[in-house]
């Protein structure tokens, strides 16, 4: 699926993160979503590489990356530990200027990049989300009901992550199956690849991890952001599903321009998984934002 791609291990703060890299121009990092990995952007990361330099790696606890052991505060999983990650890929790769196009759980990692490396991001395209601090204090019973993993996966271990790791494909075929397109999105080797990294040891209490900092510890960050009157002054892309819950449950350029300075975006005819339901529409909306 990425062919021309080559893979290599990067070792970040915490451990193993696994990358691939190719094509040439100005360097482009991909970031994936839940319950996902760097295959999420098999459609793209070819064409992008016609262009770009692209360098699509595995977050920490997710596909080929390492399972990093978490603390009571859920530091290990916070997005500004995610976004050190990153910063370690891109150096290992060469690169000190970046730009960053991220879906979902990435995009969350791709905002706190922006807002702790600024000299780091030249542009970024988000993805399918609206900001962590804006999306729980306007959360609404529409985007509960939409987004209930939201709302389990927080709660305290070892009960979510016990029910994920009794069936982690059932798991992953439910959140992503239940949503606009449906199973039907996704290319079957794709498909095979979330639920084989599914399985892998250590997964569960990961995504429990990832998702328990951005109830805790990130929403700490994203707080001393807005009092500090801290917003992002790089370019920022919103693009998102017109038939996803962030869409119809947010104003989602409204409240990025709250967290940002220069924001642009508009709905695409898909629900969440954009890279996968709209690739054409997602390439010619990063080839026309980003700068080869």
């Amino acid at each position: 699926m990425f062919e021309g791609f080559s893979q290599r291990d990067i070792e970040g703060p915490a451990g193993r993160l696994r990358t691939l890299r190719g094509g040439s121009g100005a360097p482009l990092l991909l970031l994936h979503g839940h319950p996902q990995t760097h295959v999420m952007w098999h459609a793209v990361a070819g064409e992008l590489a016609k262009v770009f330099t692209v360098v699509v790696m595995d977050l920490r606890g997710y596909g080929d990356s390492a399972r990093v052991a978490s603390d009571a505060d859920h530091q290990a999983y916070s997005k500004r530990a995610m976004a050190q990650d990153a910063m370690a890929v891109m150096k290992a790769c060469g690169f000190s200027r970046f730009q960053v196009l991220a879906h979902d759980r990435g995009a969350r990692v791709a905002h706190r990049l922006a807002a702790d490396h600024p000299d780091a991001v030249q542009r970024l395209m988000l993805l399918d989300i609206a900001p962590t601090l804006a999306m729980y204090n306007n959360t609404s019973d529409a985007f509960a009901r939409a987004y209930w993993h939201w709302f389990f996966l927080i709660q305290p271990p070892p009960l979510p992550e016990a029910l994920i790791a009794s069936d982690p494909v059932r798991y992953v075929r439910s959140v992503m199956g239940k949503r606009h397109a449906g199973l039907a999105a996704f290319a079957p080797a794709a498909l095979a690849e979330y639920e084989r990294c599914a399985q892998i040891p250590g997964t569960a209490v990961s995504i429990c991890e990832d998702y328990r900092a951005s109830a805790g510890i990130d929403l700490v960050h994203d707080r001393a952001d807005v009092a500090a009157g801290l917003r992002l002054a790089q370019p920022l892309r919103v693009l998102w599903g017109e038939h996803g819950a962030v869409g119809q449950c947010f104003k989602v350029l409204e409240l990025w321009r709250e967290r940002a300075l220069d924001v642009s975006g508009l709905a695409l005819p898909c629900g969440h998984y954009i890279a996968e339901e709209a690739p054409a529409l997602l390439l010619a909306e990063a080839l026309q934002f980003f700068k080869p």
